[in-house]
């Protein structure tokens, strides 16, 4: 809950107004596990609050981990569904990041993803995005999120930012904006007004700077085209604060060409941004490849010489199937349904 709606909880109880911060302070710096805990409340507050509510986490249900650290989590959701989490620990073990999930599968479908191949089966609350969170083994090294697991985070628009309310006020977590990415194919409704209405880092998937290419991989370029997007990012600034990269994987004689990266510095300037290529990592089903690290590193070469900042992003969890683009919760959801 955000203060607003636990204020609402204390005005319907009866209970001082002062008692939703207190609540709060509960629930988001000490995540206490029951209602109980909440010390500084009078027993007959506590009491009438656990008639009608329940305080606590949702342990993951199942892990994997990677050679390289990485720890995927598996979450079975209250309404019977599964998400899958990424923890991602840095070689020197001094930041920590967590791939959380908004949706159960994906309805973009784009064509080198294995969530979007797993179809659609629901929204996750704000309650279960923040659970990821608050229930990782891992919470106390945590120094960035990343919104980028399964599903679009613009087609779950309130609950996501309902998430990142809970995450950067200071009655929550209060985290820094500048901690927290959110990566979306870009939807234009829901990109403007999370442009407008949070602080926190974008990351766009880009993937091809030509608009017909990229329909051939990602099917959202029909409604919300990557020029148009392009056109609206121009409206904001991105030199303070906030940062804005776009995300390109790289396939083998695809989008790997001088002529695609030269596409991209036309589309892309003048815009305060940076391009993160990333390695593809092959998914079941799917005639395309990745390309090698030379190939990768002649188009980040190219493309910095030409004023755009480029890095190469370093593939994590890919024995687990953790990496971009390979979570996955459709042998679960089958079994689950059998």
């Amino acid at each position: 809950m955000t203060l607003s709606e636990l204020q609402e909880v204390a005005k319907s109880l009866g209970m001082p107004t002062f008692s939703a911060k207190q609540m709060a302070g509960w629930l988001y710096v000490k995540r206490v596990g029951s209602i109980d805990e909440m010390t500084n409340l009078s027993l007959k507050h506590r009491s009438l609050l656990a008639e009608s509510y329940t305080v606590g986490i949702a342990q993951p249900v199942n892990e994997m981990r990677s050679v390289d650290g990485t720890v995927k989590y598996l979450y079975h959701t209250p309404d019977n569904h599964f998400v899958e989490t990424v923890y991602i620990p840095d070689d020197e073990h001094e930041r920590g990041t967590v791939c959380v999930s908004s949706q159960v599968g994906c309805k973009m479908n784009c064509k080198f993803c294995m969530t979007g191949k797993q179809g659609f089966n629901g929204n996750l609350t704000a309650n279960q995005i923040i659970n990821q969170i608050q229930s990782l083994p891992e919470y106390e090294q945590l120094t960035n999120v990343v919104m980028m697991g399964m599903g679009e985070p613009l087609d779950n628009f309130d609950e996501v930012m309902k998430a990142l309310e809970i995450m950067t006020a200071p009655w929550g977590y209060a985290w820094s904006p500048k901690r927290i990415t959110l990566s979306t194919v870009g939807l234009k409704k829901g990109l403007q007004r999370f442009l407008e209405e949070s602080e926190c880092h974008l990351a766009v998937s880009l993937h091809a700077p030509v608009p017909a290419l990229r329909r051939e991989l990602m099917p959202a370029e029909k409604a919300f085209s990557i020029t148009e997007i392009v056109d609206l990012l121009r409206n904001y600034d991105f030199s303070h604060q906030r940062r804005l990269s776009f995300e390109y994987i790289v396939f083998k004689d695809v989008n790997d060409s001088i002529v695609y990266a030269k596409e991209l510095l036309k589309l892309l300037r003048g815009l305060d941004c940076r391009v993160n290529l990333i390695r593809f990592h092959a998914i079941p089903n799917v005639d395309l490849e990745g390309v090698d690290m030379q190939k990768m590193t002649e188009l980040r070469d190219y493309l910095t010489q030409h004023g755009l900042f480029t890095t190469i992003r370093a593939s994590r969890g890919e024995d687990i199937f953790a990496a971009c683009g390979m979570l996955s919760t459709a042998k679960q959801e089958a079994i689950n349904k059998n």
